[in-house]
């Protein structure tokens, strides 16, 4: 799984943060961007996600209506995983990504490590 283009991102920010599938136009008038993008870009955008199958989508009227196919979190558990296994040397990759995040960042993964092997935290 590749990592989101900035549009792409900021289009699945407005899915993610919606409570149904919303239209093109919808995500258009959504999109807090300067220039704002066109409204055959956004279509493109998201006609190219669902055909990635990051997006679902169902006819609304005359419309297609995108929701996300997963949970935000479970895309970026699938990115995670896939940075590791295209990494030569995985224990290297997830020591570089140790080194990057906060001390309570680090102390939240210790004790859901913990409570993932059934230890108390």
């Amino acid at each position: 799984m590749r990592r989101l283009g900035e549009l792409e991102a900021a289009i699945m920010a407005v899915l993610w943060g919606a409570a149904e599938a919303v239209t093109v136009r919808g995500v258009l008038e959504a999109l807090e961007r300067e220039p704002e993008p066109a409204y055959t870009t956004v279509m493109t955008v998201l006609d190219n996600l669902h055909r990635k199958d990051i997006v679902t989508r169902m006819r609304v009227g005359r419309a297609w209506a995108y929701r996300p196919a997963l949970a935000r979190e479970d895309f970026d558990a699938e990115a995670m995983a896939s940075v590791l296994e295209s990494s030569a040397d995985r224990g290297a990759t997830l020591l570089r990504f140790i080194g990057k995040i906060s001390p309570e960042e680090l102390a939240q993964l210790k004790a859901l490590m913990d409570e993932a092997e059934g230890r108390p935290s």
